[in-house]
């Protein structure tokens, strides 16, 4: 389970930040920074995990209580997004982590360092510390991975009601059998990644 100790460690003001979104055919790539202005109490702590390891009813609530944390000033939070069409442009890698930098720098309270999920360190002006399964070990980044996988399954909920038939609220643009087989019949929308062998394949039909 998650806990602060990462945050005490790397002292100063940390934010934690993760991401949702990466493997998707569709859609965006999103990312939250949470920065705690102190150790959350075990109320709070004890709804946050890996939003992967958490089903769709436990991610709202911890959402929510997340939400109320920001209200009471508990914490800073912010999202950011990279399009489908920055993916094509940069890469997923790269969208990825335009999508991490435009989180951080929307933080009201500018952290010192950064803790990020995953051993690729995106380009930022504060310090950075890549954390290997870090939304399993630190409470900040753990908030975040919740926070940018609610946040992204809410806009792909509401892309399905502008593309219907690909079932987008369902699989948040995951190439489940049923996406796949929308795609066979219906071919890529504007919100199809191009660059991603199923969705191109497709293309040239």
């Amino acid at each position: 389970m998650p806990d602060y100790a990462l945050e005490r460690q790397a002292g100063g003001l940390v934010a934690g930040v993760d991401e949702a979104g990466r493997g998707p055919l569709a859609g965006p790539v999103m990312a939250a920074a949470v920065l705690f202005h102190a150790e959350p109490p075990n109320t709070l702590a004890a709804l946050l995990d890996d939003s992967k390891k958490l089903d769709a009813a436990k991610r709202q609530a911890a959402f929510a209580v997340l939400m109320a944390a920001a209200r009471a000033g508990v914490l800073d939070y912010a999202i950011g997004a990279a399009s489908t069409a920055e993916i094509g442009r940069l890469n997923i890698l790269r969208a990825t982590h335009l999508a991490m930098g435009r989180a951080v720098t929307r933080l009201r309270t500018a952290p010192e360092v950064v803790l990020v999920d995953g051993n690729m360190p995106p380009p930022l002006s504060c310090a950075v510390r890549c954390v290997v399964g870090g939304d399993g070990l630190s409470l900040s980044i753990a908030a975040a991975s919740i926070l940018a996988k609610v946040t992204r399954d809410r806009a792909m909920a509401r892309l399905d009601g502008r593309w219907p038939g690909y079932g987008f609220a369902r699989h948040a643009g995951y190439a489940t059998a049923m996406h796949r087989a929308a795609l066979q019949k219906l071919g890529p929308c504007p919100h199809h990644r191009r660059g991603f062998a199923p969705v191109d394949q497709l293309a040239l039909l």
